[in-house]
């Protein structure tokens, strides 16, 4: 069983461009977009403990300002397990983590997201 611990620095800077996006958006009052981007980095930091539950929790930051009591309940649940099944690199490849899509499921991942996570995961 492979555990993760910490997001590789490569692929950290792209998780902290998605969350910069993210930023950006919201501050331009883009809430479509800014939710896009979290969607993104949470594609990218999901196999990782902290960067996946930082994910969430600014998806439930962002459930409460938008008063989605639906987005704030999964939020909250996927905040509960998402963590220890990123330690234990058990997690729905690219799942983009919104309570509108099952917890479990996988995605197609975004042609551009899935050149980059090639380099750092060998199940894509």
């Amino acid at each position: 069983m492979k555990l993760n611990t910490f997001i590789p620095k490569g692929l950290r800077g792209f998780y902290l461009t998605e969350l910069n996006l993210y930023r950006s958006s919201m501050h331009n009052g883009n809430l479509s977009l800014a939710w896009h981007h979290l969607e993104r980095s949470h594609i990218l930091g999901q196999s990782y403990p902290i960067e996946h539950t930082y994910t969430h929790w600014l998806m439930l930051k962002f459930g409460f300002r938008q008063r989605n009591v639906k987005e704030v309940i999964g939020q909250v649940i996927r905040l509960l397990v998402g963590g220890w099944k990123s330690f234990i690199d058990h997690v729905p490849v690219g799942n983009k983590g919104g309570a509108n899509v099952p917890p479990l499921k996988r995605m197609e991942i975004p042609n551009d997201l899935k050149t980059v996570l090639v380099q750092y995961r060998s199940d894509l």
